[in-house]
């Protein structure tokens, strides 16, 4: 077990930390560059490098389905589409047979995080690629909260080195509440400015203090001018279903797009404000469904709406998919296919102010192209990436490199001391035999949470949870100040002696354990302690399941299936300890996120969100 007396020791600056693993990678070619090579090519001047030939392109600028077409590739670019490329064909060129089947472009993620998947931006790509994603816009404010913006750089750099698309958006928030959390590093207006200047950042991460930015918050303010001036896009985080002036206010302050919304009304108020509704479907984010009929039936123009996943864990990733899953879920909830594959391939590409380089097969774009016998069941057969085969039916076949990530990234976990169940012990109002909690309410399928209250039992000074209410504890574990702050949740179904603790915690990342037992509590804590973060889940004194997640309390380097082997003995645990919810570690590792209403637990109290204020665990019997 890791256990410290002191403060976690800083990390060295971003700039002096990064390998130079990114700025010596060969970038990929800007199209300038090879324009000469692609006219040529274009013309029959030069042969390609490789033709798909008699394929049915479809046409995302057009929304056509066109059969009877080729395209042609060069340094790694598409040089044309037309109906016969034979003429670009040379001694040297690779032919791929078609078939007829339909050509699209390589899917595009517009928000997510790489670390939910429990993965590295290098295993990640390796379970996604197969999937046909070929593009993610990522926002590493995980790794943000545990070790600042040394943990961005490293996020960034591994991205630059692999073989698809991922652009890092810079962590905006961190604590994504200030004054309501203790974080392990905050990002500054001035992190922000320096981070534009990296060659894959694309914008700023989402703008999750829209209280802050409704309220014209400095230093919110400073962090948006500073993307602004970089001519780059900021990310938006909306959650709150108050759609008056404060909704007014935070467009007026600049974020560009929004994934939080959960109904029809969310979507329509965003894109009438001019901003992009992003429409999620994660691991346990089910938001598409309740937003796209603005679309199939308000007729809203759809251009101005992008597919996203915001968060999956690896066991979606292997089993479910990734994009393609979201682009099939929009088709069976009744959007037009060729529709839904504009809001996952063009509509992200022109959000992010990269229309001209993917997000479609036209000449000039990167050579991102799935080969597919269904657009509605959306079956991934061949995955090309900036025109080379990197899939094939549902195996990646190229290498994704690894970042070589410090100790510094792998020892965060910092208790003062080993905990035992008296750390868990809530103490009653003096004199009481009974108490009314405050009690957050998880909700299956969606982020936010009730604010539920419950009268419960008083045993020798302690309140005691029973029923449908357990005990949620998060444990400080940046600066081992020996933290606890406990308090009570309600609706995972939890029955007998059990305990299930994760260092991943949003977005504070601190250690937060649910149980029904204090000794089970105390056991888990202690576990992650030992291997250096992860998830445990302790039933009558034995463990049943360990995901060890070394890289920041946050991800593991091992390959997705293996995570996800580790993470289904996770689930069935949870399972025979009672809970049926959907994918309920999602909803575990949330509930510290103290920007989504309607009550959170972070290292300073319970918090509602509605308010944004810290209130008492306990209220007056009536």
């Amino acid at each position: 077990m890791k256990l410290s007396q002191q403060v976690t020791p800083g990390l060295a600056p971003a700039h002096d930390l990064a390998t130079n693993w990114a700025m010596e990678h060969k970038a990929f070619p800007a199209w300038p560059d090879v324009a000469a090579r692609l006219i040529a090519v274009a013309t029959g001047r030069e042969a390609a490098d490789l033709v798909i030939k008699g394929g049915a392109w479809v046409n995302v600028h057009s929304r056509e389905v066109l059969p009877g077409h080729d395209i042609a590739i060069a340094a790694g670019r598409i040089a044309c589409v037309v109906p016969d490329a034979s003429y670009c064909i040379g001694p040297e060129t690779e032919v791929v047979e078609a078939r007829g089947r339909y050509m699209i472009p390589g899917l595009c993620d517009g928000h997510m995080h790489i670390e939910s998947g429990m993965l590295t931006p290098a295993e990640f790509a390796r379970a996604v690629i197969p999937h046909g994603t070929t593009t993610m816009f990522t926002d590493p404010h995980e790794i943000a909260n545990v070790l600042g913006l040394a943990g961005v750089r490293m996020m960034h750099d591994e991205a630059l080195l692999q073989p698809i698309n991922i652009f890092t958006q810079m962590p905006s928030c961190a604590p994504s509440a200030p004054g309501l959390e203790t974080t392990g590093y905050e990002i500054s207006a001035e992190d922000v400015a320096e981070a534009m200047g990296w060659p894959g950042i694309i914008g700023l991460g989402e703008m999750m203090n829209f209280p802050g930015v409704a309220a014209a918050d400095p230093k919110m303010l400073a962090e948006i001018a500073a993307t602004q001036r970089a001519g780059k896009t900021v990310g938006g985080h909306y959650a709150s279903p108050d759609l008056g002036p404060d909704f007014a206010g935070y467009v007026a302050g600049g974020p560009a797009d929004d994934h939080e919304g959960t109904c029809e009304a969310d979507a329509i108020a965003r894109v009438r404000q001019g901003m992009r509704s992003m429409m999620r479907l994660g691991s346990a984010w089910y938001d598409v469904e309740t937003q796209i009929t603005a679309v199939t039936e308000k007729g809203l123009d759809p251009r101005n709406f992008i597919l996203c996943t915001d968060d999956c864990h690896s066991g979606t990733l292997v089993h479910d998919g990734h994009m393609n899953r979201v682009v099939r879920h929009a088709i069976a909830c009744g959007c037009d296919p060729l529709v839904a594959l504009q809001m996952a391939t063009i509509n992200t590409a022109t959000h992010f102010g990269l229309e001209r380089e993917l997000g479609s097969l036209t000449p000039g774009r990167r050579a991102d192209v799935i080969l597919t016998s269904d657009l509605t069941t959306l079956p991934i057969e061949q995955v090309f990436a900036r025109g080379q085969l990197v899939a094939e039916n549902g195996v990646c076949l190229v290498d994704c490199p690894h970042y070589d990530w410090p100790d510094t990234a792998r020892n965060t976990v910092h208790l003062r001391h080993e905990l035992s169940g008296r750390d868990f012990e809530i103490a009653a109002p003096e004199g009481a035999n009974a108490v009314r909690a405050n009690v957050i309410g998880v909700i299956e399928n969606q982020a936010p949470t009730k604010a539920l209250k419950a009268d419960l039992p008083v045993r020798d000074g302690l309140v005691e949870a029973e029923g449908e209410v357990c005990q949620i504890a998060l444990v400080e574990r940046h600066r081992a100040t020996g933290g606890v702050t406990n308090a009570f949740v309600s609706g995972f179904g939890y029955v007998g002696r059990m305990a299930m603790a994760s260092t991943v915690a949003h977005d504070s990342h601190h250690m937060i354990v649910v149980g029904t037992d204090r000794d089970q509590m105390a056991l888990a804590a202690n576990r992650l302690a030992e291997v250096g973060g992860g998830i445990t889940l302790f039933r009558e004194g034995e463990e049943q399941a360990l995901v060890e997640l070394p890289i920041a309390g946050l991800m593991s380097d091992a390959p997705a299936s293996e995570v996800a082997e580790k993470a289904a003995v996770l689930m069935q645990a949870m399972q025979d300890c009672g809970c049926t919810l959907n994918n309920a570690y999602m909803q575990h590792s949330l509930l510290a996120l103290v920007v989504i209403p309607e009550l959170r637990i972070s290292d300073l109290g319970l918090i509602d969100v509605r308010t944004f204020q810290k209130i008492d665990l306990f209220e007056p019997l009536s």
